[in-house]
């Protein structure tokens, strides 16, 4: 049985649903991170396991029990914000001891866990700063140190790195893993940021219109989307996708028009000819030369924008469809400069293949 269940759970604010009939098993030490666009349901998930709201429907199990009519204090779940929510009078130390100081807890033993939780998140300095005297990064290690010091059951954490600097957030990606081993915590984790799913989560849960799309690894995410809506919600640059209607030629072999060119698909491909196809192809997945390749389709070299340690170019056909292709930055093709003439290989091993009127992985 896992630790942390939702049983089908809805909710509804006036006429507008939120939540349909949705479900979610965590494991005990587990990382979930719960995806999403702006308003698919995601804080009011967390809400709902929290005990702040209850579900119109449905039930939320903790340690094979269900907590439907247990207030919040009592269901060992802690909360951290995107807005910090320190009290502004109170220091470091006693914003992460408030939790421990409401349980009554020994003054030394007190003492004893907020230096523990404050040393391994590196704001044991601070704790005697008010939060106006606070960096962004150590508000929000101060908040989650504070959800952290009492050992809750559940953490919950509601997007936590937005309102910091993209430095903190890359390095609190590194850190947060560390944090949640050291805990054993069960973590559900809210997030808008694919990078930091993709980081973060042992599953991530995709969440659109009050349900799951997919609850899957992040391998299994990116290279095994389950519909097109997924597949374009991860990758940066994202992923191209064109329309093709995939035809059987007289030698047995499949096609479809690309860029203008007539390309082999692939032994995957067998069961598509005369379907209307959305085929999706991971920058990645695209390779670029200046000299002819066989299967290449004739591209002219619009841009080039270096990206971190990968260059990103964009490509277009003879018949204006546009390739982006990404690449290490290293590879002196992918970074020359100028309007040239290319060629570009799609690896249609790695390609992903949706249905056109559903956008079900086909």
């Amino acid at each position: 049985m896992a630790y942390l269940e939702v049983k089908s759970a809805s909710k509804s604010f006036g006429k507008k649903r939120v939540l349909e009939g949705l479900s979610l098993e965590v494991e005990r030490g587990e990382c979930v991170v719960v995806f999403g666009p702006s308003g698919c349901g995601k804080t009011t998930l967390l809400r709902l396991i929290a005990g702040v709201l209850e579900p119109d429907q449905g039930e939320v199990w903790i340690d094979g029990k269900s907590v439907m009519g247990v207030a919040p204090e009592a269901r060992g779940v802690a909360m951290a914000f995107q807005n910090f929510a320190l009290y502004p009078h109170m220091d470091a130390f006693e914003n992460i001891a408030s939790p421990l100081r409401a349980r009554k807890l020994p003054e030394d033993e007190v003492k004893q866990r907020v230096h523990e939780i404050a040393g391994l998140l590196r704001i044991d300095h601070v704790l005697d700063h008010l939060p106006r005297q606070l960096s962004n990064g150590q508000k929000q290690r101060t908040s989650l140190a504070r959800s952290l010091v009492h050992g809750p059951s559940v953490l919950m954490l509601d997007d936590p790195l937005r309102n910091v600097d993209a430095k903190i957030r890359y390095e609190m990606r590194l850190e947060l893993p560390r944090v949640f081993r050291k805990f054993h915590s069960t973590v559900l984790y809210v997030t808008q940021d694919y990078k930091e799913a993709l980081a973060l989560g042992n599953r991530i849960g995709v969440l659109m219109d009050g349900r799951f799309e997919q609850v899957d690894s992040p391998v299994g995410i990116y290279r095994n989307p389950k519909n097109q809506r997924v597949a374009s919600l991860f990758g940066d640059p994202p992923i191209n996708l064109f329309p093709i209607r995939p035809e059987r030629g007289s030698d047995g072999v499949v096609h479809a028009q690309i860029g203008g060119q007539r390309l082999a698909l692939g032994t995957r491909s067998a069961e598509l000819a005369g379907r209307e196809c959305i085929l999706g192809v991971r920058p990645e997945d695209v390779a670029f030369d200046f000299e002819p390749a066989p299967g290449g389709i004739p591209v002219e070299l619009e841009a080039v924008t270096p990206f971190n340690v990968r260059t990103v170019t964009l490509l277009k056909a003879g018949d204006d469809t546009e390739i982006l292709a990404s690449r290490p930055e290293d590879n002196i093709l992918a970074t020359a400069r100028g309007h040239r003439r290319g060629w570009a290989r799609i690896d249609f091993d790695r390609a992903l293949f949706f249905d056109a009127a559903s956008g079900i992985r086909l």
